[in-house]
């Protein structure tokens, strides 16, 4: 590298020249110029978002907080987390019946036959990977209950912690105890029960344990054990920490549900919103396609219940401060798996017609698109708008944008997307679309996909990028040269992958997470470009995950934010509301000599923002001079995220190992001087105006 010498005392230049730049680094501030005077296009109000999918168990023993795995016995093995105790040793017979159920959508339930009364007569539930419960916390047991034959009075219900065992195929008869109770009263019919838990120890990995008194046969359906401490204390609402976690980031939008969740490994897989709404013991669950998509990660009691759907998917939008961004089918399922594709001709019967034994057309996934808006923003008196109103939320959600497909490409998608967005577009011209450019960031698709969509004037395209760190360092420059005007870019999914790209090695470590800021600097020079971002994927159970790395990791009990969400909500609690220009040392390009830099005014605060990445092992001094800015205060605020060791990790044991610390700084005048920690980000605060 030439070491600029021109204007330095002769002992600098000698001293660079034995030593390298990175002693003039300390001692030769560079000096940044941001133009307060000229400030550029306003920043997107949602350009940092979320991307939700139910990967890693992110909904089902994750954001959704039902402990019971299966509750319903609808599962394809319909036994998935349900054990019989001691090998059924107390029942005659038990299987699961659809004598007689209880309607149409729970259509299996489990029979129990008890010959010899015993207190081992019935079954545990394991939950997922355990249920997390908490001392003195309250939880409604809940259940669907039949007498048949016999004399059996009561169903015992016990939370309790599986005690250690010696080796054996059954499960153990008792554990320590948490919580117990009694149901009583059962008739011939069916009847809905339900009672309160109070544990009296924590346990992260308890159980729930069923047992009959007598004997004969009775029926179960529909168990369900619910936390009362959810997110605003809804009924059938959502784990509170993560939720925080969620609002915390100040988000624009929410994404969701996917992700190729969205596609399904076929069109029967595929996510059906329709499926998710109305009453939760009636919604059918289905296989996740994560499930064994990674055979290292095989989980084959991977479901959805689909207690969390699209109802509970806007609430939680509304309850966040997010824009919702709902992501449909376009008719295709994951080109990854079958690439099963719906003809493009109408249905014989119309739209929407088809039934049992019948194809669905590109029609019915328009049709459920058309049907969405209204369910969201429609009135009472609209079919779906009433659905919505039934559900206990009279006012519309105010759906503003739509993805047609989730990571779809090549001429099958364009040819689906255009039929598709010309239809939603004629009844709805307001709503904004969000496309798809594929899954790489590069090559001949994407070229071709971006060429076609700006042609058809899409609103948004969404680009993915998952890529090693140094990709997001030297790709900060990415959009610097994309078309001022026409389709705005929504960078979709991206995280830097710390040993490859799907590798289960990857880390949410700091040099991944330094990496993503630098990148981010460039998203927020491109404001004008870039509309919306967000990392991907969203949450991860440790003891259940598909994929790494993760913006939040959680057990059953407690939650952190990675390194990865303090960068994110850095930069969404201080992106401003308007970009300004950034000039590096001699007009360099953002990243040289890895510093990197992005600045924004913040009009409602009454501050110029800047954010500075120093991707160097040693202190970096710099001077930014703040040209044009008035009323300048006298004293700013620091946020700063630093470590000299670019493997940190945030953990369960360490959930605020590396996090933004605070700090006031001088400021004297139009030129500001600050010394940058190594390996950091650091966003500078002035009081000022433009």
């Amino acid at each position: 590298m030439r070491i600029p010498t021109a204007g330095l005392p002769a002992f600098l230049v000698l001293l660079g020249l034995l030593t390298g730049p990175a002693v003039l680094a300390q001692t030769a501030p560079a000096t940044l110029t941001v133009q307060v005077n000229k400030p550029g296009a306003p920043v997107p109000k949602n350009m940092y978002g979320l991307f939700f999918e139910d990967i890693n168990f992110a909904a089902d023993g994750g954001l959704y907080p039902e402990l019971v795995k299966n509750k319903s016995f609808e599962t394809d093995d319909h036994l998935i987390g349900w054990k019989a105790i001691r090998g059924a040793a107390g029942l005659a017979d038990y299987r699961v019946s659809g004598d007689q159920p209880i309607g149409n959508t729970n259509r299996h339930f489990l029979r129990l036959s008890v010959k010899t009364a015993s207190p081992d007569a019935g079954f545990v539930n394991e939950g997922f990977r355990g249920m997390g419960l908490k001392q003195g916390a309250e939880y409604t047991f809940s259940v669907y209950l039949r007498r048949g034959p016999g004399s059996i009075s009561a169903l015992n219900v016990a939370l309790e912690e599986p005690g250690r065992r010696a080796g054996g195929p059954e499960i153990a008869a008792s554990g320590q105890p948490l919580a117990q109770a009694q149901i009583t009263g059962l008739t011939g019919e069916w009847k809905k029960y339900s009672v309160v838990l109070r544990p009296t120890a924590t346990a992260a990995k308890a159980r729930l344990k069923l047992t009959v008194e007598g004997t004969g046969t009775a029926d179960i359906d529909v168990v369900s054990l619910f936390p009362k401490d959810t997110y605003l204390k809804r009924e059938n609402g959502l784990r509170p920490d993560l939720v925080q976690l969620l609002k915390d980031m100040k988000p624009g939008f929410l994404r969701f549900p996917g992700g190729c969740i969205v596609e399904g490994m076929t069109l029967d897989n595929r996510y059906q919103w329709k499926e998710t709404i109305g009453e939760v013991a009636s919604r059918q669950p289905m296989i996740n396609r994560w499930n064994k998509e990674f055979k290292q990660r095989y989980t084959p009691d991977y479901y959805q219940s689909f207690g969390l759907g699209f109802f509970e998917y806007f609430q939680l939008s509304e309850d966040i401060g997010a824009e919702p961004l709902p992501i449909l089918n376009v008719g295709m399922a994951c080109q990854f798996n079958s690439a099963e594709l719906a003809p493009l001709g109408s249905a014989a019967k119309g739209p929407n017609a088809a039934g049992p034994g019948d194809e669905p057309t590109l029609d019915t996934f328009i049709q459920d698109a058309l049907d969405l808006v209204e369910f969201a923003n429609g009135p009472a008196t609209s079919t779906w708008g009433a659905k919505r109103v039934a559900m206990g939320h009279p006012a519309p959600f105010n759906l503003k944008m739509i993805g047609i497909g989730n990571e779809q490409w090549g001429p099958q998608y364009l040819e689906r997307y255009e039929p598709f967005a010309k239809a939603l577009k004629a009844k709805y011209p307001t709503i904004q679309i969000v496309s798809s450019a594929g899954p790489s960031p590069e090559g001949e698709l994407f070229d071709k996909a971006t060429a076609t969509l700006r042609a058809q004037k899409a609103e948004f395209i969404d680009e993915h990028y998952y890529a090693r760190p140094e990709w997001f360092r030297q790709h900060v420059d990415r959009y610097d040269n994309y078309p001022r005007t026409g389709s705005k870019i929504f960078a979709g999914e991206y995280a830097a992958q710390s040993a490859g790209i799907a590798s289960q090695e990857n880390k949410n470590n700091w040099d991944c997470a330094l990496s993503e800021a630098a990148f981010m600097t460039g998203l927020e020079r491109n404001a004008d470009v870039v509309a919306m971002a967000s990392y991907a994927p969203l949450f991860a159970h440790v003891d259940a995950w598909q994929w790494t790395p993760n913006l939040i990791w959680f057990d059953n009990l407690n939650a952190y934010g990675t390194v990865n969400y303090y960068v994110q909500q850095l930069f969404s609690q201080n992106k401003g509301t308007t970009m300004l220009p950034v000039q590096l040392p001699a007009n360099a390009k953002n990243g040289t000599d890895n510093l990197f830099a992005s600045a924004v005014a913040d009009d409602a605060a009454g501050d110029i923002v800047v954010k500075l990445v120093n991707y160097s092992a040693t202190p970096r001094a710099v001077k930014v001079s703040l040209t044009g800015a008035k009323k300048l205060g006298k004293t700013g605020r620091a946020l700063v995220m630093a470590s000299d060791d670019l493997n940190t990790q945030n953990s369960l044991q360490e959930p605020k190992k590396l996090t933004p610390q605070e700090s006031k700084f001088a400021v004297a005048g139009s030129v500001v001087s600050y010394t940058l920690a190594p390996n950091s980000l650091t966003v500078l605060r002035i009081p000022g105006k433009r």
